[in-house]
């Protein structure tokens, strides 16, 4: 068995050996702190020298309470496991242990891995993602990924406005249901995957500044106000901490880490990810995927994936011919960018992005197809829209079937976004529960984002931006069924991937890719066990000609423009 690091314990109310709970806060910025109990008593915390506070006392879980700063002011624990309610509530007492069903799990492989994110809120909460869970498991996914949980204020959120990183959204059900969420996909063979946000917290029931601005920097701003100090020990335990509690105490298979190119300290990363690879039992699986900016150093060491934001951008505008905004950087020559990304992962390695004005990315042609995480859509890329579209939508269902066979079959890591497997219609739009000052400056900043763009100079277009905070732009966003039939095909696409590909994984490596056509490419690799994969795909309406690969057809979209082909050629 691996040590265990109890950097979880360092932080909030953890049940020591006498059966007693202590709790632990660091509040450099307060000379006093009591624990405050719902029930009225109060205890006096004890200070150390660098600012931590400690007390214990004898309560039993489900306890309610808060801590009471020097001027009298109430905050909700930090490191709070569960939530009365709403963040600005009182935490509580979340310790008794959980009688697993399925304790033996160890996971699966990450080449095995096919995802499929998912909005818990949109899904009904967790109740619902379990309920949904056998219908996932007959397409065919191998693990589900839910966007973020932690409490945010409101009964409604994205997931990235989040304040208690430690404590499970009570609108979406209690740690327990969580907890019973993981079992029962474990129960089925399914892996339970987790995005987390480090990089900020949202604007709205985060009290840290008040007995803690030490965890912030006061020289570095960022688009969600002062930059996270990941200089400071406490501050880097903290997020730690984090991870190893969503990894062993709910017992998670991967985390996906939000945007952590705006962590300025990136050695944290490593530090981080070499304490998950000490902590957790070797025995068990578990993957660490990042978004960022193409940063291949962190996926030579202890990290597994990236999301491939490149590949799903030039995706984006072969069948969407877009160019606005971020498209720009793919817009010229988008067959040789999508040769770049089947071949080596990303377009961009260190090339200079117009539309950032500046270098991007590191190389990345040594890394394994399986370190990049492929997807047509996410969370991001449809909530980001002003409308909130899916492809469904922007494209011919002929050009999306084929991207699809192409991302489903290609060695990279496929990711589903919740309503692709049914071709659903229906918006994922962007949607919160602020209210007052807050909720007019989030609408408002919402629709100034789109200033920009051509289609909204006019200011009365922009008013018809749907209001992140109203309950219906939420109601909207529920995925809703169009297609058997694209379900049928996941399922037969998958089931492909599962038998002919996954298997010789392992080892793959690139054997080239070429443009052959203004929206067609050819790509080869070698895989694990010396099969030759080959992968034609033509996402534009004319004919492209091309010999015929080596080996068997394993599958086709049709005869005609567009479509997707691969061949399989065994080594003999």
């Amino acid at each position: 068995m691996a040590h265990h690091f109890d950097f979880a314990g360092m932080f909030g109310a953890t049940r020591v050996d006498d059966g007693t709970v202590r709790f632990r806060l660091w509040a450099p910025a307060q000379q006093t702190v009591s624990v405050a109990f719902e029930a009225g008593d109060l205890i006096p915390m004890q200070r150390s020298t660098d600012g931590w506070f400690e007390a214990t006392a004898t309560v039993p879980d489900g306890t309610l309470y808060r801590y009471r700063l020097s001027d009298g002011q109430l905050v909700a624990d930090p490191a709070s496991r569960a939530q009365a309610c709403d963040v600005h509530a009182a935490s509580v007492v979340k310790i008794n242990p959980f009688a697993w069903k399925h304790p033996d799990w160890r996971g699966r492989p990450w080449t095995e891995t096919i995802l499929f994110e998912v909005h818990a809120g949109a899904a009904g909460g967790f109740r619902g993602v379990r309920d949904d869970l056998p219908r996932l498991q007959a397409l065919g996914v191998t693990a589900v990924e839910l966007m973020p949980v932690n409490a945010f204020p409101g009964e409604r959120n994205w997931g990235y406005d989040g304040v208690l990183p430690y404590a499970p959204d009570s609108a979406y059900g209690s740690p327990e249901d969580l907890k019973e969420l993981v079992d029962a996909a474990h129960g089925l063979g399914l892996m339970m995957f987790l995005d987390v946000v480090y990089n900020h917290f949202g604007p709205d029931g985060n009290y840290l500044a008040s007995y803690a601005p030490q965890f912030f920097r006061d020289d570095v701003k960022t688009p969600w106000g002062p930059a996270i100090d990941f200089r400071r020990r406490e501050v880097r335990d903290y997020f730690t901490g984090n991870v190893l509690m969503w990894l062993q105490d709910f017992r998670f298979d991967g985390l996906r880490f939000d945007a952590v190119h705006a962590i300025l300290e990136q050695d944290w990363v490593e530090e981080m990810a070499a304490t998950v690879r000490a902590a957790v039992d070797p025995d068990r699986h578990v993957h660490l995927v990042l978004e960022h900016h193409n940063a291949g150093s962190h996926l030579r060491k202890a990290v597994d994936a990236q999301w491939n934001d490149d590949g799903h951008n030039v995706l984006h505008v072969l069948l969407t011919d877009e160019h606005g905004g971020y498209y720009a950087d793919y817009a010229s020559d988008p067959a040789a960018k999508l040769a770049r990304v089947l071949a080596e992962g990303w377009v961009y390695q260190g090339d200079r992005s117009a539309y950032l004005n500046a270098p991007r990315g590191e190389p990345c042609a040594d890394l394994p197809p399986y370190a990049h995480v492929l997807f047509l859509q996410n969370h991001d890329q449809i909530g980001n829209r002003a409308f909130g579209e899916r492809l469904t939508s922007l494209t011919s269902p002929a050009a999306l079937e084929a991207a699809i066979a192409l991302q489903i079959l290609c060695p990279q890591i496929p990711l589903l976004f919740m309503g692709e497997e049914t071709a659903s219609n229906t918006p994922f739009l962007f949607f919160t529960d602020h209210h007052a000052e807050l909720a007019d400056a989030v609408r408002e900043g919402r629709r100034q984002e789109f200033a920009g763009f051509a289609e909204f100079a006019d200011p009365e277009k922009r008013q018809r931006i749907p209001d992140p905070n109203a309950a219906e732009t939420f109601a909207a966003s529920v995925p809703k069924p169009e297609s058997d039939d694209r379900f049928a095909l996941y399922q037969r696409l998958i089931a492909l991937r599962r038998k002919e590909i996954v298997p010789r994984l392992p080892g793959t490596m690139s054997l080239g890719a070429a443009a052959i056509g203004p929206k067609a490419v050819s790509a080869a690799w070698r895989l694990g066990d010396g099969a030759r994969l080959t992968i034609v795909t033509n996402l534009g309406s004319e004919s492209v000609s091309f010999a015929t690969p080596p080996g068997r057809l394993l599958f086709t979209t049709g005869d005609t423009a567009p479509l997707t082909a691969a061949y399989l050629e065994v080594a003999t």
